[in-house]
């Protein structure tokens, strides 16, 4: 944003141009936990029009089409359809707590409305409801619902999805804290907030605990653990915005209400974590 609230498309490119030289394998626009739900979908629409533009096939994009409504997820995924995006991530209805039955044909209904590929995404943290394995199981089903964003942080639960899912099932975590760990026992991969301003060091973890190579992988993960924790010390994406400022990648740490920028107070914790990780300004 600009510090007067509006979309600030220069440091949109910046951001993608940094992901792009720094190794991300992808991007998800308009995440749950971004700043989506303050932009309307024609603002949505125009911002992920230029990242695919800037993108040009390189790497996947995913574009978040969740909703606490049916019909509306429905509706947005058919709203970024003229858009050469790779699939949606689908975040289970929020707030409203429907059953598994109820997300079930959620989910079997936002699929149906496309043919691109459908990444699951289930956070009770944030949605208050919980997606079963057996219930991804069954929607594993679905030709276009290939994988799951699974933020529990409970290895117990990749385990649960191992045992029922397709072995070609995506399993990618949602839990900076304990993905190295998701990865080394078996997960595919990670979308994370951490990534949006340490890529390169979260590239190589990836790296290194996909090849199996778990000394590399904690160990550059240890680096990186107080950025895990310190980048939810107020609510994402607050104090990812105040480090981006500081590493002169985007011009202004503005947020529309009700989400407010980072308490002074908190600034030295994140600067702490930032340099633990060895992040330095941006030339």
């Amino acid at each position: 944003m600009t510090a007067q609230g509006q979309v600030d498309y220069d440091s949109l490119h910046t951001l993608v141009d940094f992901h792009l030289k720094q190794g991300s394998d992808g991007l998800v626009i308009m995440g749950t936990t971004g700043e989506a739900a303050t932009l309307s979908l024609t603002e949505q629409h125009a911002a992920l029009k230029q990242v695919c533009q800037q993108v040009a096939g390189r790497i996947p994009v995913l574009v978040g089409n969740g909703a606490m409504s049916t019909a509306e997820a429905v509706e947005k995924t058919r709203f970024f359809a003229d858009l050469p995006i790779d699939g949606y991530l689908t975040v289970t209805p929020f707030y409203n707590k429907p059953t598994q039955k109820g997300m079930l044909a959620h989910f079997q209904a936002v699929a149906a409305a496309t043919d691109k590929a459908i990444f699951l995404y289930n956070v009770p943290g944030r949605t208050g409801v919980d997606l079963k394995a057996e219930t991804v199981a069954e929607l594993a089903k679905v030709p276009n619902i290939v994988g799951i964003k699974e933020a529990t942080g409970s290895l117990a639960r990749l385990a649960e999805l191992q045992a029922l899912c397709p072995a070609d099932f995506l399993l990618f975590s949602g839990d900076d804290a304990s993905f190295a760990e998701f990865m080394l026992q078996g997960g595919h991969g990670v979308i994370s907030v951490t990534a949006n301003v340490a890529p390169a060091a979260m590239a190589a973890i990836c790296r290194a605990a996909a090849q199996g190579d778990a000394a590399t992988a904690k160990v550059l993960d240890s680096r990186l653990q107080a950025l895990h924790r310190d980048l939810f010390i107020e609510s994402n994406p607050i104090p990812t915005k105040w480090a981006l400022l500081q590493m002169g990648l985007i011009q202004s740490d503005f947020l529309r209400l009700p989400l407010t920028q980072l308490e002074p107070i908190y600034q030295s914790t994140i600067e702490q974590a930032l340099q633990q990780a060895g992040i330095e300004k941006q030339e």
